[in-house]
């Protein structure tokens, strides 16, 4: 597929999620960012505030992750989380679904779960683009279609294959399960183990309108030197 390099910068969220990840490596981040154009940072809630002050007058937004990477917290400190990261300067927050409970059949616990952030988040800013990470490597097909349906319900604008954390990353079955299911208001983010040009076109000609990467500046040089 023909894909222009400003068209593919603004697909990516640029990726830093390391525990290990220090203020330097959040700095370079977001000179990347700027300079490629990206459409996201996606950093941990400690640095959100650093990366929004970075990346002030660019259009690059400032994503972090909530109940990050199992989605197991109780629903008020995922509503807390998600106030503070919007309060830091978050434009953009991408929290993981109870999988435990959703696997358990606990859809109502699911859905006001994550309805808690959706609102907390947007009494904040009415603005706050929200994710819903389904982490796909752990749930069946049922259980995929099932999480699309309560991410929209509860108000999310995407829903996410992964955390990059799971066993298993975005597949292109999965990113296609995703749109088919989902209305095309509603964005699909592909994560977890895109790292060459041939895995990213893939996913979005399946249907993928975001990919999350941590190799975005290695996947736009591919496009530039097939480019010459």
């Amino acid at each position: 597929m023909h894909i222009s390099e400003l068209e593919l910068a603004g697909l990516i969220d640029h990726t830093l999620l390391k525990p290990t990840a220090v203020l330097g490596d959040i700095n370079e981040l977001c000179r990347q960012a700027k300079d490629f154009k990206f459409a996201a940072v996606c950093v941990n809630p400690c640095y959100v505030r650093i990366a929004r002050k970075e990346l002030a007058g660019t259009t690059t937004g400032v994503c972090t992750v909530i109940g990050f990477p199992l989605g197991a917290n109780e629903p008020a400190i995922k509503a807390s989380e998600a106030v503070a990261a919007v309060r830091a300067g978050a434009s953009e927050i991408d929290v993981v679904i109870n999988i435990g409970w959703l696997k358990g059949g606990l859809i109502n616990q699911v859905k006001r779960d994550l309805e808690g952030v959706v609102q907390a988040a947007r009494r904040e800013n009415k603005g706050v683009v929200i994710k819903a990470i389904l982490e796909t490597c752990f749930l069946s097909e049922k259980e995929k279609i099932e999480a699309c349906c309560l991410s929209v319900a509860s108000g999310a604008d995407f829903v996410k294959t992964s955390t990059g954390y799971g066993r298993g990353g975005a597949t292109v079955s999965d990113v296609m399960l995703l749109r088919q299911t989902v209305n095309p208001g509603i964005g699909v983010k592909a994560a977890g183990g895109i790292r060459d040009l041939s895995a990213a076109l893939s996913l979005i000609k399946a249907g993928a309108s975001r990919l999350g990467t941590s190799s975005g500046i290695s996947i736009m040089k591919e496009l530039k030197d097939r480019d010459y």
